[in-house]
Formats: structure tokens, sequence, C-alpha cells
């Protein structure tokens, strides 16, 4: 990209909100881009900034777009300042290259055929089986007390019997969960929820008195006896998320990473220790931080703590009220279970 156009680009980037961090261009931003199966808007802002999360202000620049998120492998993108307004630059396959001013268009195309925001291979599970409950919860569900054949464990396409207070009105299905983690504030000691891990799911085929008959549909493991019921969310898969600062300051930490490890990287799902009633919710937008080392500091002899440094990007992809699910988007350094996060506009 020629220095000309790339400084005009940066100078009308920083003057996008007055409210956002200012935008910096890499070195190496490509001057056009064509949208290819399997990329996401975050990847593809990460081509020209460092500050991926803020594309919003980089595609809302025209509110008559409707979604301007809509972006089809194919397409070809390109940032330039023309005349004092943005515009885009856009080249079809098989056709000449044509500027126009961001207007809506018309598109004959499926809309699921669009660029996903971020990769839903990481988060699919997440959002389809795993869930966040209150002890209670638990101690109150259905219990799984036989079976078929008074077996002990079950799989897929076997019978099993739960027994325990279904209420007047019954599920078509209910999900099979064990119980998981239970996690508290590290500050605190605040429980902030218990982690139901996802079994399996059975569907109801028969109910007498207090004791309902399940046909396994679904399993990851050998349902036990033991194991409890919860009704199945009617949750949808979001593919679009608008990546966005969460609305007041912010502070706390990443609590665990799935798989229990400790070592964090890039498209890690991180639990974090703050949630709906701290502000958070899908799309927010948290910048994690390293502590600073203590040092020692030989001609004042003392010790001095250097300060917190940036060391990496999650966007939080499902909410609970006191915790939540992030993606680790970037990492610029080794995470790890016990790092800051913060809101980064402050």
């Amino acid at each position: 990209m020629s220095k000309t156009i790339k400084g005009i680009l940066l100078a009308g980037l920083m003057g996008l909100s007055a409210g956002a961090m200012a935008l910096t261009l890499k070195s190496d931003a490509p001057e056009r881009y064509v949208v290819k199966k399997g990329d996401t808007l975050w990847g593809i802002s990460e081509r020209f900034t460092n500050d991926a999360w803020q594309w919003p202000e980089i595609w809302y620049l025209n509110e008559k777009i409707e979604n301007p998120h809509l972006i089809f492998p194919g397409d070809e993108l390109s940032l330039v300042m023309i005349n004092g307004e943005m515009r885009l630059t856009v080249t079809k396959r098989g056709e000449a290259s044509r500027t126009v001013k961001l207007q809506p268009t018309a598109r004959v195309e499926p809309i699921e055929s669009a660029i996903p925001a971020i990769p839903q291979d990481a988060i699919r599970g997440f959002l389809r089986h795993n869930r966040v409950v209150a002890p209670a919860e638990l101690d109150n569900a259905p219990r799984i007390i036989s079976g078929e054949d008074a077996r002990l464990m079950m799989g897929a396409g076997g019978k099993v019997y739960a027994r325990g207070e279904f209420g007047e009105e019954v599920s078509a299905a209910y999900g099979v969960f064990r119980r998981g983690q239970v996690y508290r504030d590290p500050q605190t000691n605040e429980v902030l929820g218990l982690e139901a891990t996802d079994i399996g799911q059975g569907r109801v085929e028969a109910k007498d008195g207090d004791i309902v008959t399940l046909e396994l549909e679904r399993t990851n493991q050998q349902v036990a006896i033991g194991d409890l019921l919860l009704p199945t969310e009617d949750r949808a898969l979001l593919a679009n998320y608008y990546p966005k600062a969460p609305a007041k300051a912010l502070n706390g930490q990443i609590l665990a990473v799935s798989g229990g490890v400790t070592q964090v990287g890039q498209y890690d799902v991180v639990v974090l220790n703050r949630g709906e009633r701290d502000g958070l919710e899908a799309g927010s937008v948290l910048l994690v931080k390293k502590t600073g080392n203590v040092v020692y500091d030989r001609v004042a002899g003392e010790r001095v703590q250097l300060p917190d440094e940036r060391a990496g990007t999650v966007m939080v992809f499902r909410t609970f009220e006191k915790m939540s699910y992030g993606l680790v988007m970037r990492a610029t350094r080794p995470l790890r279970v016990g790092d800051k996060i913060e809101n980064p506009n402050q």
C-alpha cells in the first residue's frame, strides 16, 4: 500500500469515534483483499490493524448500510479516502474494478454463505451444550435411577429411567448432565456458578408418577446412575458477533481454560469471573494483561512492581449472571489462568 493512501486512510480511521482507541494500520496492510472461504471478519480485520475488534468502526461509516457485516467469499475489499469521503473499492470476479460510495446494494445469496465474525468451530460445543447453573438447580434436578435391564452404564439408543420433580408440564426432551467444576471468585470467594457437564440428551417416551422413561438420542460419554436432567435450551447458534467494549469500567481474571490446562493460546475458550451483572454481553471485547514482575531497584534498595503489560484480546460469546465464556482472539504473549482482563477503553 502506498504511503499516501496509507496516510490518508490512517487519518480517517483515527477520527472514527471519539470514544474508541485510535486505529493504527499495520505496515504490511494490503491495499486490496479478496475474501476467501474459511475467512472470518476478525481475521480479515487483523490484516489491516492490530485492533481488529474495532471493525464496526470501519464498516459502520454509512448508516444507510443495512448490514455491512455480510461479506461473502469472492468479495474484494479495499478502504480508501476520496474527496474527503470514505469509499469502498469493490472488484467482483470477472468484472473491472469499480469504486462505489458505501450504500445499500441488492444481493441474491443465502445469508448462511456469508463469512462468520469469529471461528465457529472453536465455540460451537460451548453454545450447544455447556451450561453454568446455580448449585441449587442441580440439587433439585431429576436424576437417573436405572438403565434398561438394570444396566449401570448406558449409551445412545439405550433407555433410562429418571425420577424427580418434573412438574405438570414434562418437556419433550431433557439434557443429561453431571456435576462439573464449581467456580469461585478469586478475590471474594463468592460462588459464581457450577458448570454442568454435558453427557447427552434423551427424548421422553413415557411418564408414570414421578418416573420418566427416556430414550438416549445422543451421548458424549456413558450415562451413569445419578446423572441429572435439565430441560433442553433452545439456543440459536450466532454467526455474527458485533465486537464492542463494555459500557463501563471492568476488571477481572481468567478463571479456567477448556481442557483443564493452565496455558492459554489463540482460539482457546476461557472462563471469566465477570458476567451479565458486570455489563458483559455476547460480543464484549476485553484486553488480557499480565501482571508486571517485581524487580529489585539496587540504587533505591527496594522492590518495585513493574506495570502490567497487554498480552492478548478475548471476545465474550456466552454470558451468565456472574461469569462468562470468552474466546482468545489474539495472544501476543503466553497467557495463563489468573491473568487479568479489563475494558479496552480504560
